[in-house]
């Protein structure tokens, strides 16, 4: 306890810290910096009302509901894909979810639609099925159905919701040519990360499957992936294909559900070596942190995230090169290899980039590993514990 409290005073003794070398951090913190995430957030908000659709943000990429008052400055709605995400949305963020779940439950449907504005099934039987609960519990909620037009350029099958054999949505030679009259619109979900121009191509396949049924619609939800935050993203590319899109079925809502677009390079993971170990060549800075638990994507994608300081090379030949390995028994938990100017010294600061979308919402607690604290860095450089955890939150979990 007295450790515990000691890396709190810590923290909140910085007050200011340098947000370039996290310098006094001695404890592993995601840091969520305020500015880049306003910058984020005015973005998705100016694309929104140039292009006249509504972006609302994903919970599955980003949901530390803490900073939701900053959020709503900007935007109005959020969506989820649980009951536990719905709750979330309507409690946290004070506006009912748009909803997608692969399917839904009978001991759920009820308290789901009641958190719901918006319901979208994932096939034809869950949408037979759970129609009239969704709006018996629920008598204003507007449902939806997925549907698959078996098109996508996501390359890493793992992300590709339209692969063969996906288990999303209902593909053209399924739907009946008259919609049920309680239908009113489609959700389609084939990007991630993506730029404007995949969406531009993706879309005319969209159409070209399912436009047959626009007139029995009111609205259209081109899910997540839009990466419009992105420096190189072409937006006004977007914009122009939404302001089409618009033209062509202006009684159409159009609706996008970014996640990564809201934490995208909003802020880093920092970590502290631990220790520094060399077996045949290879030499492995050992941190206080771990890929599978506190990094999932890094060896589910897989990918190599960038480390500030550090170069990215092939091999561990060369002055100061290091494999970075995490704190688990898990024998795969590291990625290689980075290049520093310097010989990596126990204690020091090792600075994931980008490390808030898809990280805090897919931690785990394997081996009993702690998570990072959860840091706010506002513009000054001053520090807020938005979260920070104990023993009792692992113990808690193996109730």
């Amino acid at each position: 306890m007295h450790e515990r409290f000691d890396y709190l005073c810590t923290i909140r003794l910085l007050m200011k810290t340098n947000l370039t070398t996290f310098e006094g951090l001695r404890k592993p913190a995601y840091v969520l910096e305020e500015e880049r995430l306003r910058a984020n957030l005015r973005t998705i908000s100016e694309v929104a009302k140039a292009a006249d659709v509504e972006i609302i943000l994903a919970f599955k990429a980003y949901a530390l509901w803490k900073t939701f008052p900053i959020f709503r400055e900007y935007i109005s709605a959020t969506t989820a894909s649980s009951l536990w995400e719905a709750r979330l949305g309507s409690e946290e963020f004070g506006h009912p979810t748009h909803t997608f779940s692969p399917a839904y439950t009978d001991d759920e449907i009820d308290d789901i639609a009641r958190c719901s504005s918006h319901l979208t099934f994932n096939s034809l039987t869950q949408m037979h099925r759970f129609a009239d609960a969704a709006r018996k519990a629920n008598p204003g909620i507007s449902l939806g159905l997925r549907v698959n037009p078996e098109y996508s350029e996501v390359e890493t099958m793992l992300y590709n919701p339209c692969a063969p054999g996906t288990r999303f949505g209902v593909s053209v030679d399924k739907l009946p040519e008259q919609l049920p009259p309680y239908l009113d619109g489609f959700h389609c979900h084939c990007l991630c990360e993506s730029g404007a121009d995949v969406f531009q191509r993706t879309l005319a396949h969209i159409e070209e499957k399912f436009a047959k049924w626009f007139p029995q619609l009111k609205w259209i939800n081109f899910g997540g992936g839009h990466l419009m935050t992105r420096k190189d993203y072409d937006v006004n590319l977007l914009i122009r294909v939404l302001r089409d899109f618009r033209q062509r079925y202006p009684w159409l809502k159009v609706i996008l559900e970014p996640g990564s677009a809201f934490g995208w390079q909003t802020g880093p993971l920092v970590s502290q070596v631990v220790d520094v170990v060399e077996d045949k060549g290879i030499r492995t800075a050992i941190l206080n942190v771990s890929f599978t638990c506190h990094m999932p994507d890094c060896l589910e994608m897989p990918y190599k995230p960038a480390v500030r300081f550090a170069e990215t090379v092939d091999s561990p030949e060369g002055e100061h090169t290091y494999r970075l390995g995490g704190n688990s028994c898990l024998s795969g938990d590291f990625i290689g290899y980075w290049r520093f100017d310097h010989e990596l010294e126990v204690g020091e600061n090792v600075i994931f980039e980008d490390m808030l979308h898809y990280t805090t919402v897919k931690t785990t607690m394997f081996n009993g590993i702690g998570h990072p604290a959860i840091l706010l860095a506002h513009a000054d450089g001053e520090l807020e514990v938005l979260r920070e955890y104990s023993y009792e939150d692992y113990r808690d979990r193996m109730d």
